[in-house]
């Protein structure tokens, strides 16, 4: 039986404060047996107690003034503490807490960025978590000295039970290398190379827009069917789905045909609805497609509470690992096919039809992710991790990019006039798009580039530092901020890309022209680190090309087929709506009409429920 996080924790927690009592103990035999003094049990005991809170205590007090004395020797300041109300800041845990449940991508964090500017440390239970806003602390983080900045461990240990030792969740020569090690204890220790998935993503295959094309065709044919029996559809829904079902074939040659599991019905539906006329399957696919969907996203979920929670995570996770269930499900539909990739690749290398590591700069057309990474190992566990890690990069992120620029063509309907004259200059009322039309059609990238600026997949994202460092001060009349060595340092994009003082007065504004007119030269080609909805770097996102392309061809053949988009808030579920008191909030927040959420990527709670308009057939 596997002990839980929580147990695990609390063990070497007791073992670590059991070694005062062992040495008090210790030390009252040693008093009593070579100097006669018999000292009290209580004195023992009381001693004992004391001497854990009392050595955490030196030890924070140490490490502050360590930390203040190695920063005055090299001209620096420490980064200013947010100071809370409560023993650790607790008060503030709970805050941020709130927050992620109820409340705005980033509330919580204007007060310490009024009080202490674009850089300050959270310190929550008495651990440093330094938060910056600043392209330049980002720029270091990312790229300038990025062998500097690593996941950590604290960070793969509460991403291992899903990520793995994938390429989103490792450092160092895992990051960098291929080879797989074996311990003594036969544990393997995969080590990757980005080269390892490079070839995927090196060039625009036509294979890809066939498969965007068959997914695209069902998941309209779907919203079409729903739309036409008079209900409005959960885009967001519908999206997952289109990209789960794009992920599975594009990586496995095996798709998990969630588009024809049926789509849900509005909250507020009250009769029975009526039966589905999509494409045939069986109820075995409805129910692997279902429980796939929903066991991926409980994980996700799982995985990023677990990092907002710092260190002391796993005292939530006393009784079970909340990974273990949804993982099994997942590993359920994964692990087979993987199996069978592996034993066709032995087959084949047993008959001597291909040799054994072999390991080619590019993808055949056609050929999946697997069919490559089989080449070049056939340890299952180090299969399942990378295609694990690049399913939940392409599919979550592209399917929340169509959500939310749905979202903001139903809000902004002269954006969703133009883009569609453009659609229908460019590619005409049927035709499918190819490589050169998305490239000529600089207005559709404009709008998925000011929908990335204002909702970033990635809202916030985290490194620890290796070696200690100096961080410039966005006051250059003012000392720099002093970064000990394995120091937390977390980033938001999200807070960035929305700066006044970074994009302009009309930061929090739509206006997909800022990718286009003046604006651009002024701001973001001075400074192109104050737009990094794809990372940046050594670790840049390696699918970002393949991304566009996706995210561009569904929206040229939603724009073919529909000619308007409107929100239908009377069909989302209740608690989906944006709090009243949202309302009378600066900025964007106030003017909201979904409601943003955040596990590792940003997403619409309750769903985005929209109607649209079907255009006459052939016209423009």
């Amino acid at each position: 039986m596997q002990m839980t996080p929580g147990i695990r924790f609390l063990g070497s927690g007791l073992a670590y404060a059991s070694l005062p009592i062992i040495g008090s103990t210790a030390l009252q035999q040693l008093a009593s047996k070579y100097y006669d003094i018999d000292v009290p049990t209580w004195v023992v005991v009381l001693s004992s107690v004391l001497a854990f809170p009392g050595a955490s205590l030196a030890r924070v007090l140490w490490k502050e003034i360590k930390d203040r004395r190695d920063a005055a020797a090299i001209g620096a300041q420490v980064v200013p503490k947010v100071r809370g109300k409560k023993v650790g800041n607790l008060d503030i845990l709970q805050t941020m807490k709130e927050v992620w449940d109820s409340g705005y991508p980033g509330d919580g964090l204007d007060k310490p960025f009024e009080d202490h500017g674009a850089v300050f440390n959270m310190y929550i239970m008495y651990s440093d978590l330094v938060f910056t806003a600043s392209p330049e602390h980002i720029k270091l983080m990312l790229a300038t000295d990025f062998p500097n900045y690593v996941k950590g461990e604290r960070f793969q240990r509460s991403m291992g039970s899903v990520l793995g030792t994938g390429v989103f969740n490792s450092d160092g020569e895992m990051w960098k290398y291929v080879s797989v090690v074996h311990d003594t204890n036969n544990l393997t220790c995969p080590r990757f190379h980005r080269s390892i998935t490079r070839p995927v993503f090196t060039r625009d295959r036509i294979s890809d827009f066939d498969l965007f094309d068959r997914h695209a065709e069902v998941a309209i044919s779907q919203l079409k069917q729903r739309l036409r029996e008079g209900y409005a559809v959960d885009f967001q829904d519908l999206m997952s789905r289109f990209t789960l079902d794009s992920a599975t074939e594009f990586l496995f040659g095996n798709c998990v045909h969630s588009l024809h599991a049926g789509l849900p019905y509005p909250a507020n539906t009250s009769l029975p609805p009526p039966p589905s006329s999509g494409s045939p399957v069986t109820s075995h696919h409805t129910a692997t497609a279902n429980t796939f969907a929903a066991a991926f996203l409980e994980a996700q979920e799982v995985i990023s509470y677990r990092e907002r929670y710092g260190w002391i995570w796993p005292l939530y996770e006393i009784f079970e690992d909340k990974t273990k269930k949804p993982m099994k499900v997942v590993d359920g539909y994964i692990e087979p096919i993987i199996k069978e990739a592996v034993e066709k690749k032995k087959a084949r290398v047993a008959a001597g039809e291909i040799e054994t590591e072999k390991k080619r700069d590019e993808l055949a057309e056609g050929e999946t992710l697997l069919d490559h990474l089989v080449q070049v190992t056939d340890d299952p566990k180090v299969l399942k991790d990378e295609t694990l890690n690049i399913m939940i990069a392409g599919r979550d992120t592209t399917a929340s990019t169509l959500t939310f620029v749905v979202y903001l063509l139903a809000r902004y309907p002269h954006v969703a006039e133009r883009l569609r004259n453009e659609v229908m200059e460019k590619v005409g009322p049927t035709r499918r798009p190819d490589f050169d039309d998305i490239k000529d059609m600089r207005y559709l990238k404009a709008v998925i580039n000011e929908t990335l600026r204002l909702y970033p997949i990635v809202p916030f994202n985290i490194r620890e530092s290796i070696n200690a460092t100096t961080w410039p001060n966005p006051d250059p009349s003012q000392k720099p901020y002093y970064i000990p060595a394995g120091t937390k340092t977390a980033y938001s994009v999200f807070m960035m890309h929305r700066r006044t003082d970074l994009w302009g007065p009309d930061a929090e504004e739509f206006d997909p022209d800022r990718f286009l007119d003046d604006r651009l030269k002024k701001y973001l080609i001075k400074n192109s680190f104050i737009f990094l909805p794809f990372n940046a770097g050594p670790r840049i996102c390696l699918g970002q090309q393949f991304a566009y392309n996706e995210m561009s061809f569904m929206l040229i053949r939603l724009l073919q087929t529909f000619c308007s988009v409107s929100l239908d808030p009377s069909s989302a579920p209740p608690e989906s709506r944006p709090p009243s008191e949202w309302a009378s909030a600066p900025g964007r927040k106030g003017t909201e009409q979904l409601f943003p959420k955040l596990h590792l990527t940003m997403y619409a709670l309750g769903g985005l429920w929209v109607k649209m308009e079907e255009a006459n057939e052939g016209s423009n």
